[in-house]
This record gives C-alpha cells, sequence and structure tokens, in this order.
C-alpha cells in the first residue's frame, strides 16, 4: 500500500513538471515573436525610399467647398453673360428709374465719335433694307407699308444723332463736316418711292440736312477766314444738292456767302505774297522813278 502511494506521488510530481516546462517554452515563443513585431523597420528599403507628407504644405492647398447649395451669380459674373443689347436694356431701365445715375452715365461715357455714330445709323439702315419684301416693286405702296416702321426708326435715330456734332455742342468744324457728310449719304441712299406722297420723310430730311450744313459753314467762316471749308468740302456740298434735286440749295448759299468772303481775303493774300516775291528777287519797285534831292 505504501509502495503505490509513492508511486501515485511521483507521478503527480512528474506531470506537474511537464505542465510547468511546457508553459515556460510557450511564454519564450511569445516573448520572441513580440520582440520580433516591435522591432523597428529602419532598415526596410520600402520605408527609406518614401516620402513622408508636410503637414505645412498641405495646409496651404485650398480645399474644394464641402457644403453645395443653389445661390445666384455675383454681379462681375452676371455682366459677363450679358450681350450688348441686354446691357444696353438693364441700363436704360436703371436709368429711368434712377435720374441721379442717368446724369452720372451720361457725364462719364466717352463722348461719341463720328465712326460710332455712323455705325449705328448704318445698324439703322441695315434693319430697314432688310424689312424690304422679297421679289416685288420695292418702291410701291405694299413695300412702303411694310419697311415704313424701320424707315422712321432710322430717321429718328438721324435727327437724335445730327444735333449732337453741330456747333455749340462740337467745336471741331472738321468733326461736325465729316458727320454731315456721312449722313447725307445715307439719306442719298433712301428709295424713291412711286407714291409721291411717301418721299415725304426723305424730302424733310433734305431740308434738315441743308439747315445743318449751313450752320457749319456760317460757324466755321467766323473762324480763320473760313479756311477749314476748304480742302473740296465746297464741291461735295455742291454735289449733295444735286443729288437731293436741289432740297439743299439753302447749305449751298450760306457757302457762297462765305467764300464771297474767302474770295476778299484771298485777294489780298495773293497782293502780299506778290509784294514779297517781288521783295525778295529785287524787282520791287523796279519801275517807279527815283527822286533826287532834298525829301
Amino acid at each position: 500500500m505504501v509502495g503505490r502511494k509513492r508511486k501515485a506521488v511521483d507521478e503527480d510530481d512528474a506531470s506537474a513538471y511537464r505542465q510547468e516546462r511546457s508553459g515556460s517554452q510557450e511564454s519564450s515563443g511569445s516573448g520572441e515573436n513580440y520582440d520580433r513585431m516591435s522591432a523597428s523597420p529602419s532598415n526596410s528599403p520600402a520605408i527609406l525610399n518614401r516620402q513622408l507628407p508636410n503637414p505645412s504644405s498641405s495646409r496651404n492647398v485650398k480645399r474644394m467647398r464641402t457644403s453645395v447649395s443653389g445661390r445666384p451669380l455675383t454681379l462681375p459674373r452676371l455682366l459677363e453673360t450679358l450681350d450688348a443689347q441686354a446691357m444696353r436694356t438693364v441700363l436704360r431701365s436703371i436709368c429711368e428709374r434712377h435720374p441721379g445715375i442717368a446724369a452720372e452715365v451720361v457725364a462719364t461715357a466717352p463722348r461719341p465719335t463720328v465712326p460710332s455714330a455712323l455705325n449705328v445709323l448704318s445698324n439703322y439702315e441695315s434693319g430697314f433694307r432688310a424689312s424690304f419684301p422679297f421679289g416685288g416693286n420695292h418702291g410701291s405702296d405694299y413695300a412702303y407699308n411694310r419697311v415704313r416702321q424701320a424707315l422712321l426708326d432710322l430717321l429718328d435715330a438721324l435727327g437724335d444723332f445730327t444735333p449732337h456734332f453741330l456747333p455749340p455742342n462740337e467745336s471741331q468744324t472738321a468733326t461736325s463736316l465729316s458727320f454731315l457728310d456721312g449722313v447725307t449719304e445715307i439719306i442719298h441712299r433712301l428709295p424713291v418711292w412711286n407714291n409721291p406722297i411717301n418721299n415725304h420723310h426723305k424730302h424733310l430730311a433734305y431740308e434738315e440736312m441743308s439747315k445743318a450744313w449751313a450752320l457749319v459753314i456760317r460757324e466755321a467762316a467766323k473762324r480763320g477766314a473760313g479756311i477749314q471749308l476748304q480742302g473740296g468740302w465746297d464741291q461735295k456740298i455742291v454735289k449733295h444738292n444735286e443729288q437731293s434735286g436741289g432740297r439743299m440749295q439753302g447749305a449751298v448759299d450760306e457757302l457762297k456767302s462765305g467764300l464771297g468772303w474767302m474770295g476778299q481775303t484771298s485777294n489780298n493774300q495773293s497782293d502780299l505774297g506778290s509784294i514779297r516775291q517781288q521783295l525778295l528777287s529785287g524787282t520791287y519797285a523796279a519801275n517807279m522813278p527815283v527822286r533826287v534831292g532834298p525829301w
């Protein structure tokens, strides 16, 4: 009995020893694994060649808006979408509601030039030409009724632009003459209708142009003896009168009056030039008798 008990104790001690040794080996193995996992990967080539992001540079990159919601365009972007006609419509509407702004626009806007004004009138003339019906007689009453409104729009624009280029609003005679020459050509190109009554608008336009030409000629004659009327303007005015059928005779009469005064001045200048030439050539008073003795 005693031997059996001792043998059982020995077996229990051996079993306990084996379990303790097995646990020690497992603990040692897990420690080694932990050391390998916690080791620094500083020797890894992939880590050495990789560039880490710079926090300061990432803050300078503009981020896109994260919130999305509808909103109207800003004023500069809105104005970029408007064409010239839409811009004029908006500006005209604002000026009609706010007279103070209208006065500021008039004072700030650049002064219209002869090319810009004639370009506007040319657009009206193009619209008038485009209003004619296809085919048929363009001088008929039917054609006149089709284009009547476009014709009136052209003549209204012509009547509004002309005073801007007349004295005293326009002080440069050359500018006034250049504008009147272009506008008179537009009137020449207006059709002659079969019905004489329909030609009333064209005849009236000629009369207004004749008065405008006469005003510019009269003012030019007061400045520098009307020298600015020379250089072919007298011939142009006469030609315009012929093309108008004599309806610009008032301008021609004013031109004759101005040229008559200029003619006298030109004769005086011619005499002075002749005397100067004689002095330079040494022939002045060559035929006059020489007095001898006391004066």
